[in-house]
């Protein structure tokens, strides 16, 4: 059996919050019916979906990159560190994987990215089920620590709400500094810094 890997990310587009990969590789005789990108299923759907997608794959894996990575390499390195380390953490290696967009990560594996991969490959769409149930599950966690910015409902996404959090609370440890709203806030000095350890 030649193994497929599918890769996808989510979470470069919030001002907060880590973002997240998943690395997927479907099980030919366990179909999962519904898989699409997961930006076009509800947040019901897609915890439907993800528990078919562990219960059936052949093999899977979910990473991470920290807001400290992002904030250093930029979005795009750190998208695709944690996309590595998915694929590195899975329990067999791929022939093969697919990536979706534009850039694959630098691994010993033959890769192709796809753009809108995630709505055209069955094991892109699984793995950006898992990515984005995985990090939605990580806000509702900040959400517990820093309820005041509303993490839950926008997952750190530059809402109209998160943006006014922001002006009335300043940032918390899980903002990312590189990005320009929050870097405003930062640079207007409307908040004390020196207890964080960024």
């Amino acid at each position: 059996m030649r193994l497929i890997c599918g890769v996808d990310e989510a979470g470069r587009g919030p001002l907060a919050g880590p973002v997240y990969a998943a690395a997927v590789i479907l099980h030919p005789d366990k179909p999962i019916a519904g898989l699409n990108d997961s930006k076009k299923l509800s947040a019901q759907r897609r915890d439907e979906l993800e528990v078919q997608i562990l219960n059936c794959a052949h093999a899977y894996a979910v990473s991470f990159a920290t807001v400290a990575e992002i904030d250093r390499i930029n979005i795009l390195q750190a998208s695709l560190l944690a996309m590595r380390r998915a694929i590195m953490a899975l329990c067999v290696m791929p022939d093969e994987v697919l990536v979706d967009g534009l850039h694959c990560p630098k691994i010993a594996v033959p890769s192709r990215a796809i753009v809108q991969g995630d709505a055209l490959e069955p094991a892109i769409s699984a793995a950006s089920i898992l990515a984005k149930t995985a990090r939605d599950r990580e806000l509702r966690r900040l959400h517990d620590i820093y309820p005041q910015y509303g993490f839950d409902q926008h997952k750190g996404y530059p809402t109209a709400m998160h943006l006014e959090a922001l002006e009335e609370f300043g940032i918390c440890p899980e903002h990312r500094l590189s990005y320009a709203p929050v870097k405003l806030i930062v640079q207007r000095d409307l908040f004390d810094y020196s207890e964080f350890e960024f």
